[in-house]
């Protein structure tokens, strides 16, 4: 079954939200919290898991506690914009190492990686070896990232 956002009403918004703010809560944290039985929570993430809503859960992990105190966002410019080229590169940059992010975008800049590194000697050698010696990439600056917080934005999708 396919729902379209439009059809998403107050239990399905409400169950996003809850589980936005913790994707582990169980079905009797989350029927409490919305307001109906155990078993319409259930019914209801699989629809919306069904309908796209849902693509998975994630773990929020903690770079910094594995090691990775540095984090920056590199914009790349290519050489050329063939599609073969765009998608080498965007097929090869997915697994460079400390890619934690990969942004194909339109304007002057074709691709935001966001990326993590122990130190700026690591960023740097990284930059280095995997970006300016590909022979796809023309230009690349890098921005550190200083702190980062989740948005809720998304919740004005669906009201």
């Amino acid at each position: 079954m396919t729902t379209t956002p439009n059809e998403l009403d107050r239990i399905d918004r409400a169950l996003l939200r809850a589980l936005s703010r913790n994707a582990r809560a169980s079905g009797s944290v989350l029927a409490a919290e919305v307001g109906v039985a155990e078993s319409t929570v259930s019914l209801r993430i699989r629809k919306l898991q069904a309908g796209g809503f849902i693509r998975g859960y994630h773990v929020d992990i903690d770079l910094e506690a594995l090691g990775a105190s540095l984090q920056a966002l590199i914009a790349v410019r290519l050489v050329k914009h063939a599609r073969s080229e765009i998608d080498e590169f965007r097929a090869a940059a997915t697994h460079f190492p400390g890619v934690l992010g990969l942004f194909h975008m339109a304007g002057a800049e074709d691709y935001l990686l966001h990326v993590a590194a122990r130190d700026a000697s690591e960023l740097r050698e990284f930059v280095l070896s995997y970006l300016t010696g590909h022979p796809a990439v023309a230009h690349t600056e890098t921005n550190l990232i200083f702190e980062y917080a989740d948005g809720d934005g998304w919740q004005e999708l669906v009201q």
